[in-house]
């Protein structure tokens, strides 16, 4: 059996390509030139450099996989819109073309977010509506998710969309390494005291997960939140990586009645194309305020979703790999 990763180089991808080879299947990676893809040596990896925006790329990307799991995008919480929309919807769009072009594929697993729901007030089932709410992350994410949609309309494209929450673990960025540098640097905050839930999934749980999605039969054309159903909080996890790492636990505590304007404000400069980026971002207001913790019930029940490696180990391995 021979599967597509894309966003191979990345966190998820990394992850999710390894957990491929645990599995004995042949792993075809599509990489950007000049990224780092050390964690991916070996016979069983088939490397292919180029990006979802080469037509001929990806059609030999394509060619004779079982599986795609497009876990490529842009994720950060501050980008110009045109790379938003470059890696999360024409890049989706692209893929999706090239699949329907693939004779042996049986499944397009496609990672989408739970931040396609809009960042509700309270945590929501998958039946909930894509929900555009402005800001370009989430508008991207649910362009993407919504062309897949499309393509299993109409292409009859084996599709199953899974939507994690807040990936975190050893080689993550926004929830790792970004973080650590807040809390060393004094500068991380919480809002409304760190109350709101993470919704915490460690990359090895949500690659495994992954998995589990795309080679079950009851799961084409349906739509899975992920998480680990720890309902740690937000204060829980930047206390947990200021402990291990021997910092001070951070202190800064907006309530969420002034962060949003706070974060309108610092974005203006940016607006107007002031280089660098905000420190305090509406996206993160929302993600940090709102509780991540949404229902997985629908996983756990149609394909067994079932976290191997609980809260405490994967903030154990993730603070190892910080230091």
């Amino acid at each position: 059996m021979a599967v597509l990763v894309t966003g191979g180089s990345g966190f998820l991808g990394g992850r999710r390509a390894l957990k491929n080879t645990e599995c004995g299947a042949t792993v075809r990676v599509l990489a950007r030139p000049g990224k780092d893809l050390r964690h991916l040596a070996g016979p069983q990896f088939e490397i292919i450099t180029g990006s979802l925006s080469e037509v001929e790329c990806l059609a030999r990307a394509v060619r004779g996989v079982t599986h795609i799991y497009h876990c490529a995008g842009c994720s950060t919480d501050w980008a110009p819109w045109p790379v938003y929309h470059e890696a999360n919807v024409a890049g989706v769009q692209n893929l999706l073309r090239a699949a329907a072009e693939a004779p042996d594929l049986k499944r397009f697993l496609h990672v989408s977010t739970t931040d396609v729901y809009g960042y509700p007030p309270n945590p929501c089932e998958e039946s909930h509506p894509l929900t555009d709410t402005g800001l370009p992350y989430n508008r991207s994410k649910c362009m993407g998710e919504t062309a897949v949609w499309e393509a299993a309309r109409d292409q009859d494209l084996p599709v199953t969309v899974v939507r994690p929450a807040t990936i975190y673990g050893p080689r993550g960025t926004a929830f790792g390494a970004d973080i650590a540098r807040l809390i060393r640097q004094g500068l991380m905050a919480v809002i409304d005291g760190g109350r709101s839930k993470g919704g915490f999934c460690y990359v090895d749980n949500a690659a495994r997960a992954i998995i589990q999605a795309a080679t079950a039969s009851e799961t084409i054309g349906r739509a899975y939140n992920l998480a680990d159903g720890t309902g740690a909080t937000w204060r829980t996890y930047v206390d947990a990586l200021a402990d291990g790492l021997g910092e001070r636990r951070p202190w800064i505590d907006l309530p969420s009645a002034l962060a949003f304007p706070l974060a309108r404000m610092m974005e203006a400069p940016h607006h107007l194309r002031v280089p660098g980026r905000p420190l305090l971002t509406r996206h993160a207001v929302y993600l940090l305020s709102r509780s991540q913790e949404y229902p997985i019930e629908r996983a756990q029940r149609e394909f067994g979703l079932a976290p191997a490696v609980s809260f405490e180990e994967g903030i154990k391995r993730t603070i190892e790999w910080l230091k």
